[in-house]
Parts: C-alpha cells; sequence; structure tokens
C-alpha cells in the first residue's frame, strides 16, 4: 500500500491493481475489489519455481539493534507460481516486520528479475522476534547495510526461482499439532501475556505441496498460528543477545531436511493472541495473579526451540506426505486478487503493562490491505496486522475451499488488529493496536466476500 502510494500518486490500490491486471475479475460481485492476476483457465500449464537465500548481519554489523551474536541464519525465501503468461511471486523473510522502504527495494529486484509487477507480488515475515528490526537506511551505516543484504538476498532467491522455474503440480492438506497456547491470562490489574490453556488456540496446521511432474517436491507452505519468540530476549550465559530464525526457522530447516532441494515457507498465522507453549524467556502468574516477565533459561532455551520446532516442522512433513491429490495443467486456476478496507485510526498508551481500561484517541482514516491468493483448490487470505485467532476461525468457516489459509504480516507487517473478545477483555493486542473496534469484523466479511468470488 505503501509503495503503491509512492509510486501512484492519488491513485488507490484497486485502481493501482485494476490498471496492471490483464482483465476485470469478479467486478459486480466484489464491488470495489479487482483481480491483480484475473485468470480463468491457464492458457499454459501450472509451473512453480523457489530460491533462498541469507541475509544474516555479518559479525561487523553488529550490535543491531541489541543483537551481538549469530545463533543460525535468518532468509528470505521466494516462490514464484505461473499459469501461461501470468506470474505470481510470494516473498517470506525470517523477520518481525519490514520497512516500507525495503519491501520497495524488494519488488524492484523481482521485478526485475521476472517481469512480476508489482501489484502481483506479496511480501510477508515470520513475525520472528529473534532479529534485528529493519530501520530506515538513513538511521545508521549498520542499518542502510541490513537493507543492502535484504535486497542481495531477494536477488539471489528469485534468480534461483527463475532459473529452476519448471511445470508442477500442487495438493493442500491439513493436520494438528500442540506447539501454540493462547497468551492472554487475567492478572490482577488486567489481562495481559502468559499461558492460558482455557482460551481459544486453533492447533490446525495447514500445508501445501508444489511438485514437479515426477512428483518430487518444489515447495512446501505451512500455515500456523503462531508468533515465532521462543528466543525473544533470552540473554545467553556469556551475555550475548543471539539473532535466530527462531521457532519458524527451525520448523521449515526440518523440512527442508526432509525434502532436500526444496524450499520450505512459513506462513504465520493468526498470532494476535498466540505463544509457543514453551519459550525461554517467559512471564509467570502467581496466585494471588501477580505478573512476573523475566525467568530466563539462557542457553538451554534452544532446546525448547529445538524440541518444538521439530515438533511442527514433523506434524507438516507428515501432512506433506499424505497428500494424495494434486492439480496440474491448464485447469489449475491462479489469481491473486487485492483489495483494501477504510478504517479508522486510533492511539492509545503504551502496552507495558495490564490495564483494566483503556481510551483510545481517533487519529484519522487508515487503510487496510488485504490480499487473496487461489492456486486451484487452495486459498491463500493474507493482511498486514496480528488477527485474532476467532478472526481467522471465521474466515475458514466462511470459506467455500477445501483448504484456506489465513495469514498475518504482509506488506512488511502491521500491529494488532484485535477481535471484540480483545477489546471487551482490553488484553494486549487491544492496547498494542492502530484501528478502532470493528476494524478486524470488517476486513474479515471483504476477505469472506472476495472468497466467495472466486467460485
Amino acid at each position: 500500500m505503501r509503495e503503491q502510494q509512492e509510486n501512484q500518486g492519488e491513485l488507490s490500490r484497486r485502481a493501482v491493481v485494476a490498471a496492471g491486471a490483464v482483465t476485470a475479475f469478479a467486478a459486480t460481485a466484489l464491488g470495489t475489489a479487482t483481480s491483480a492476476q484475473a485468470a480463468t483457465k491457464a492458457s499454459g500449464g501450472l509451473k512453480a519455481g523457489v530460491g533462498k537465500a541469507a541475509f544474516t548481519p555479518a559479525a561487523s554489523l553488529l550490535p543491531l539493534d541489541n543483537f551481538t551474536a549469530v545463533h543460525d541464519d535468518l532468509n528470505v525465501r521466494v516462490l514464484l507460481v505461473e499459469s501461461g503468461s501470468r506470474r505470481i511471486a510470494l516473498a517470506v523473510l525470517d523477520l518481525t516486520s519490514i520497512s516500507a522502504e525495503a519491501v520497495a527495494l524488494m519488488r524492484d529486484a523481482i521485478t526485475a528479475a521476472t517481469g512480476v509487477a508489482a501489484a502481483n507480488i506479496m511480501v510477508t515475515v515470520t513475525h520472528c522476534f529473534s532479529a534485528p528490526h529493519v530501520q530506515a537506511s538513513s538511521s545508521s551505516a549498520g542499518a542502510a547495510a541490513y537493507v543492502q543484504n535484504i535486497v542481495a538476498a531477494t536477488r539471489s532467491a528469485v534468480a534461483d526461482a527463475v532459473k529452476n522455474l519448471q511445470d508442477a503440480e500442487v495438493g493442500y492438506g491439513f493436520g494438528r499439532v500442540d506447539v501454540n497456547v493462547n497468551r492472554n491470562v487475567l492478572t490482577a490489574d488486567g489481562y495481559w501475556l502468559g499461558v492460558n490453556e482455557q482460551l481459544p488456540s486453533d492447533k490446525g496446521v495447514y500445508v501445501a505441496r508444489f511438485n514437479d511432474l515426477d512428483g518430487n517436491p518444489i515447495a512446501v507452505l505451512a500455515n500456523y498460528n503462531v508468533q515465532s519468540c521462543v528466543m525473544q530476549d533470552s540473554v545467553m550465559a556469556d551475555g550475548t543477545l543471539p539473532i535466530s530464525a527462531d521457532l519458524a526457522g527451525a520448523a521449515v530447516a526440518h523440512v527442508e531436511s526432509e525434502y532436500p532441494g526444496a524450499v520450505g515457507f512459513w506462513l504465520v498465522g493468526a498470532c494476535g493472541d498466540q505463544f509457543p507453549a514453551y519459550r525461554s524467556k517467559r512471564y509467570t502468574i502467581d496466585k494471588d495473579k501477580g505478573w512476573t516477565y523475566g525467568v530466563d533459561l539462557h542457553d538451554a532455551g534452544f532446546a525448547l526451540l529445538t524440541a518444538q520446532g521439530e515438533r511442527l516442522g514433523d506434524e507438516i512433513v507428515r501432512v506433506a506426505q499424505g497428500i494424495g491429490r494434486y492439480e496440474s495443467g491448464k485447469g489449475v486456476v491462479v489469481r491473486l486478487v487485492t483489495d483494501d478496507i477504510t478504517t479508522t485510526q486510533v492511539t492509545g498508551p503504551q502496552a507495558g503493562a495490564p490495564t483494566k481500561k483503556v481510551t483510545f484517541t481517533p487519529t484519522g482514516t487508515a487503510q487496510v490491505p488485504l490480499w487473496v491468493f487461489q492456486v486451484g483448490k487452495g486459498v491463500f487470505a493474507g493482511v498486514e496486522p496480528e488477527l485474532s485467532t476467532s478472526s481467522a476461525n471465521t474466515i475458514r468457516e466462511n470459506s467455500s475451499f477445501s483448504s484456506t489459509f489465513v495469514m498475518s504480516m504482509f506488506e512488511g507487517g502491521a500491529k494488532n488488529m484485535p477481535d471484540k473478545w480483545n477489546f471487551d477483555h482490553v488484553t494486549y493486542a487491544a492496547v498494542d493496536g492502530f484501528y478502532i473496534e470493528g476494524t478486524a469484523e470488517k476486513a474479515v466479511a471483504r476477505i469472506d466476500r472476495i472468497i466467495k468470488s472466486l467460485n
């Protein structure tokens, strides 16, 4: 959204996408939404290509955003999906969020290598809290070098994706794995962060597998509701704060070890109210509902990371192995629909402690961009802010597609977009959000309309 505004002046997202689309799609059904990839039946068969490259800061750039060491690499992963003359790109980075500047530079690099228009490039992050935040290049030499690392890695990954673009088939599967937990806990001072087994937590893991026509995996995409924050703020015994791809990175690394040559993609789901079940540095609640943050396992926390990542990865692989039905050829529909909703942006107090009452101040209107990406019998719905579990559940329950992926943190990511329950209970997600109450429900309704129009 930000990049389109910069490049297109006063044109809205819908106008930009409409101008770039091959044909208009479902204009009556959607009202204002249009299709960035208005495909019916592809004139050529389904193709897919993948690439992966590390952008981990060099030792010379550290400390960066308080990180002083490297435990494992941060990567950008790129998926190209082609149908006939139409191509869509997806880039996923091991980051908490990413700046508009870096997203724009990544899009430039992907367009240069593939010819894919900016409107047809989806950029998202794993919401990993063990990676330095991406600051503006102008803020420091280290920040500038970090951005250039990301852009260079994107060029490398997309070059590989173009090189190995090939005829493909796609199939979908579903499993369950108990690695996440609701993080809303009632304290004496109001709701705060912790572990609450009694509140909703969707254990579903949603998997898409792209193969070559011999059945060899090209890409495995996994969608699960959890923040990658096992090692968030955990300091090692030697005093270092290490960079890590955290839970998402561990899960897809396990998948990639099982499928050599394939690339695993982590698509973070409704993470606004979900923590990993076990964290190295954690919140504790005592019998009087007092809360503390600071119990730290230090180096031992990586054992928690490895175990939970392996557990997730095992289930992703199990589901991928069990997929029995695949689609390929000219009959696979590929399209990307983008839209946005208009809402009221608000500010409130910093989410530094629990509270029972909060006052929000409206600061003007805001556009919330939405993405719906279809590949055959599967559909991927994405938003910029962090969704709550109930919002993702509603999208899936209303979807007519046999496989529906619901994702947060598109377009670089944004803070929370909580549902009514979180507003009513003044949770961290509510206090930490940007948008007026009702925005999540409005976004869900618009996504529902878009998905229904795809049939």
